[in-house]
């Protein structure tokens, strides 16, 4: 029993220093970039991108031009895949820094507000939005590709 719980306690503690493991993010003073995933029930794509382009890029655009992110990029898949594996769209959005990527806008509230002054549409239309999505996943990345020589 002795040999057994020795064998456990080694595992246990030696294991972990093999697993592979994403990279950090960036120093807190670098751009971060996070990818957001949207998977849509079938035959609602369309209306799913013309609620998000309507009431959503529109906050996303007004966060480049208070520069809390760099840049805003919207991709949907050339080709299909395995249902598990299904996405619809990505959006790829590059913050000015991994603090305010991992913190809510200040301005958010005030900024929907002044961009929907029709509340009551505003809200109806994102909970449509939301009835039709399957599932939604964000996904800090890093970029590896090593320094040109």
């Amino acid at each position: 029993m002795k040999n057994v719980l020795i064998a456990f306690l080694f595992w246990l503690f030696t294991v972990p220093s093999f697993a592979q493991g994403a990279p950090p993010q960036v120093a807190a003073d670098h751009p971060y970039t996070m990818e957001y995933y949207y998977k849509v029930q079938w035959g609602h794509q369309q209306e799913f991108l013309q609620l998000f382009l309507r009431n959503h890029y529109p906050l996303l655009q007004k966060g480049v031009q208070g520069r809390r992110m760099l840049s805003v990029k919207i991709e949907t898949p050339s080709n299909h895949m395995t249902e598990d594996a299904r996405w619809d769209y990505r959006v790829t959005i590059l913050f000015k820094n991994s603090a305010i990527a991992t913190t809510a806008d200040p301005q958010e509230d005030s900024s929907i507000k002044q961009l929907w002054p029709d509340q009551d549409k505003y809200q109806r239309e994102e909970q449509r939005r939301f009835e039709i999505l399957l599932g939604h996943w964000d996904l800090p990345v890093t970029d590896i590709t090593p320094a040109r020589k």
